[in-house]
């Protein structure tokens, strides 16, 4: 392939020729043949660049969100947490002052 900077078939390549035939300044078959690929393959990598182009926008959205997701569970389980330990602790020293003794083993 002479002039040609990509290795056959490798992402970079088909993302290449596929960007071409996308700006469609020239016919697929033109493409192919300076790429040296039958045109079905170009027309091929063409269409699932268009169907995939979203993809690429919501990648780093998604997991942005799902992080945002998680992050807010994880809020509400410490608020939770620190209510029962609030309670947990009222009760300890309402038991304390009404002299109501409870076994160490069921203040888990």
């Amino acid at each position: 392939m002479a002039g040609c900077r990509f290795a056959r078939n490798t992402a970079d390549f088909k993302s290449k020729v596929a960007q071409e035939a996308l700006r469609e300044q020239q016919p697929i078959h033109e493409i192919a043949k300076r790429y040296q690929v039958h045109a079905s393959q170009v027309t091929e990598w063409k269409k699932a660049l268009q169907g995939n182009a979203s993809s690429v926008f919501e990648g780093k959205s998604a997991k942005h969100d799902e992080a945002f997701k998680q992050k807010l569970k994880d809020n509400r389980r410490y608020k939770q947490i620190g209510q029962l330990q609030v309670e947990v602790d009222f009760l300890k020293e309402s038991c304390d002052q009404l002299g109501v003794v409870i076994p160490e083993d069921e203040l888990r």
